[in-house]
């Protein structure tokens, strides 16, 4: 009762306190009242508007049916220092992938990710960049014919257009400055970005520093060819991966500036038709290994060498930063990239920018080293730090004589097989004959006995299931992993 006795005798004062001002003290103390009233209402106009606007946005839904749908490819460049992966993540929205739907959900191209027929060349990781990322979707179109063209159930296409959607110019005007649309090419219906690239094209940029490049092209001739790359990679089989042969179609070691000393830049181009898991940042830390004198060019051969070394030796692997996708390759029956002018300019005016930012912290940074290296009275060649992961010891130990990984580095068939532990976990078997619950001893009992080719005799949603159970929780149990 105190505090509502103070609020009162509060109020009674104020308005004493009214009843003895002048007139015109009256009209100053509601003028400034006034002057208060402008004031939030100018602070609440952009709340006021941006609701109404959003109200106006959701009354009108675009109607996707009035157009007909293209099948096309886009070629996406990126620069992803900054971003975690390409692949869309549920831990965060920083992502490639994210940005470029979240963009083509804005310009009205497609509907939902889910009705896009999406498919992406490469799946990038956190860090790595990109010039020639390819994705393969279907985007809304101006046209009632014409090559990737198609009118899906439901739909009415427009009559009578002529000219298509700008995909490129409206993409890049809502995209993040890292994240460019280069170009596009309709496509067949069937035509996958993934499945039918015929060659993708990394580049790695590192400085010269201490490095012996002649000893690193000859070492990284052995990589060219068909091998089983299991000690060039991280392990992925918690998406299934257990084949690790690849073919490497080219590999070039070639300097990029005029300069000569320690801090020209190399670029190392790789060339195949797939790649493992971080197999490229495992192959340039190795070779930069070969570059520094610390192993011998033959140490490539050696781990290409399954059979003596099916167990990978730990290393660290090469930063993330320097990598770029460069190109995705597809064959010209199936792919016409088209450019336009215009929007190259827009794209090239972008990235100019980001380089100008970077080109001046990379001067001022020489500059600050020349003059210490001055004052110092020597060079110091130690640029190749911070480029592969991991503690440099002090005394360098060979890589055939480290720790090796664990079991999971052999093949399928050698190292599924009954164990203690694999009784703890059960997995159903969806048969529809059988409703019997199969547990991970027998399949690994029946695994080691008769090969990988026992999933072909399970029903296929079992096999789908189990495959990745059984190795994700071997995964799990076995710490030694690399």
């Amino acid at each position: 009762m105190a505090n509502v006795k103070i609020i009162n005798s509060r109020k009674t004062r104020e308005t004493q306190d009214l009843q003895t001002l002048s007139k015109e003290e009256l009209i100053e103390r509601i003028q400034q009242l006034e002057s208060h009233v402008v004031q939030l209402r100018n602070l609440l106009k952009p709340k006021l508007t941006s609701n109404k606007d959003g109200d106006k946005r959701g009354s009108k839904v675009f109607d996707h049916k009035k157009y007909a749908k293209r099948h096309v490819l886009l070629q996406v460049a990126y620069v992803g220092w900054d971003y975690a992966g390409f692949v869309v993540q549920e831990h965060t929205e920083k992502t490639i992938e994210a940005e470029l739907f979240k963009a083509l959900e804005i310009t009205r191209l497609v509907e939902s990710r889910e009705t896009s027929n999406y498919h992406r060349c490469g799946r990038t990781d956190k860090g790595v960049s990109s010039f020639g990322q390819a994705v393969s979707l279907d985007l809304r179109s101006n046209l009632s014919e014409g090559k990737g063209v198609f009118v899906p159930d439901g739909h009415q296409a427009k009559l009578g257009n002529a000219d298509e959607i700008s995909y490129v110019g409206i993409l890049n005007k809502v995209l993040p400055p890292e994240i460019r649309v280069v170009a596009w090419a309709p496509i067949n219906q069937a035509l996958s970005a993934r499945f039918n690239c015929r060659q993708r094209t990394y580049h790695y940029y590192f400085p010269k520093a201490n490095l012996d490049i002649q000893r690193m092209k000859i070492a990284a001739q052995y990589l060219i060819g068909e091998h089983d790359f299991r000690n060039f990679c991280k392990m992925d089989v918690g998406n299934g991966v257990v084949k690790f042969h690849r073919r490497i179609i080219d590999v070039q070691i070639e300097a990029i500036d005029n300069s000569t000393d320690c801090y020209s830049m190399i670029r190392l181009k790789l060339i195949g038709q797939a790649f493992l898991w971080h197999q490229v940042r495992c192959i340039v830390a190795i070779l930069f290994l070969v570059g520094q004198g610390k192993e011998e060019a033959k140490i490539i051969k050696e781990l290409l060498d399954v059979e003596s070394n099916p167990r990978k030796p730990q290393y660290g692997m090469a930063s993330e930063v320097p990598l770029n996708l460069f190109t995705c390759t597809y064959s010209d029956e199936d792919c016409q990239w088209i450019y336009d002018a215009e929007t190259l300019q827009y794209v090239i005016s972008g990235y100019q920018t980001l380089w100008a930012d970077n080109m001046i912290k990379t001067t001022m940074l020489r500059e600050m080293l020349d003059r210490l290296e001055t004052l110092a009275g020597t060079k110091t060649e130690n640029q190749l730090k911070g480029l592969v992961y991991g503690i440099e010891p002090k005394t360098y130990l060979p890589l055939m004589k480290r720790q090796k990984c664990g079991m999971l580095n052999l093949p399928v068939e050698s190292f599924l097989k009954p164990l203690p532990w694999v009784n703890r976990h059960s997995v159903a078997a969806p048969d529809s004959n059988s409703p019997k619950m199969c547990n991970l001893h027998y399949l690994g009992t029946e695994l080691a006995s008769q090969g990988s080719g026992f999933w072909n005799r399970l029903p296929t949603a079992a096999a789908d299931m189990l495959d990745r159970s059984f190795i994700a929780i071997f995964f799990i149990e076995k710490q030694n992993v690399c």
